[in-house]
């Protein structure tokens, strides 16, 4: 269990996946923006410190085109490449290895999409991907529903961070499950990160309260209308939800708890 740190140090307090260290608890995907400089302004501040990749996205191969890398530095950001737009278990696991081949990425997220127009997480293609990517030596940081017997066989195959859906991808919809998502926390020993379905600020704080590691968002920024002033709210509001998660929120009551104590009242 958390214990709480000076109050200076509370939003510096560190995480770490797959032996990596990181401050930030705010992870920011780059597609749905308007351009690269638009992705490279709400990056910076949002002062995330990984940021997901499509590997189509990342240009490796032909240098006349507009490439990812020449807005947003890989030296200076942890790239992690994902399985966007993969419907079965054999895309993903090609798609990842071609990563591995183009830029040396280990660290990776995984997810396997059913069909529209929910794009739940598949769940049987998703053990089958994440079996044969950890058998390939890659780090798999996992997209999956909101599932604890699910959760616990991933993080047992040896997934390096699971990453419940807080709602379907992109709906904005926020965390439509609390009890459950507080339940993955409870059991998880690797971080714990809600992926999808962050709308605004207020849900990522929601996140973040509930105990969750950190959240990843993509649509609530890129499709916000200010990216950079929304990159900003949800920053704050990752650090104000890991401080009070950290700060221990009072006890819910049915009924009322007077903030002034009865005794001494003048009669």
């Amino acid at each position: 269990m958390d214990t709480l740190p000076p109050a200076s140090l509370a939003l510096e307090d560190g995480w770490m996946v797959a032996g990596r260290q990181f401050r930030s608890r705010l992870i920011v995907g780059t597609g749905k923006y308007k351009d690269f400089r638009e992705t490279a302004a709400a990056l910076e501040a949002s002062g995330a410190e990984i940021v997901t990749v499509a590997v189509r996205r990342v240009n490796l191969a032909d240098p006349k085109a507009p490439m990812l890398q020449d807005h947003v530095d890989p030296k200076r950001y942890t790239y992690l490449p994902n399985t966007a737009g993969c419907h079965t278990a054999e895309d993903a696991v090609r798609t990842l290895r071609l990563a591995r081949d183009a830029g040396g990425w280990t660290l990776v997220k995984l997810e396997v999409l059913g069909p529209p127009p929910t794009l739940y997480p598949d769940m049987p293609g998703t053990f089958e991907a994440a079996r044969a990517l950890i058998a390939d030596g890659f780090e798999v940081m996992v997209y999956c529903n909101d599932d604890p017997v699910a959760a616990k066989r991933l993080e047992e195959m040896g997934c390096a961070a699971i990453m419940p859906l807080g709602a379907p991808i992109g709906s904005g919809l926020g965390v439509q499950n609390p009890a459950m998502i507080h339940m993955l926390i409870q059991q998880a020993k690797v971080p714990l990160i809600v992926d999808a379905g962050v709308g605004t600020a207020s849900d990522a704080a929601i996140a973040m309260e509930l105990g969750c590691t950190a959240v990843l968002v993509n649509s609530a920024i890129a499709k916000a209308q200010n990216p950079i002033g929304m990159a900003r709210a949800i920053k704050a509001a990752v650090e104000a939800g890991r401080l009070a998660h950290l700060s221990g929120r009072i006890p819910r009551l049915l009924g009322a708890d007077p903030s002034s104590p009865l005794t001494g009242l003048i009669r």
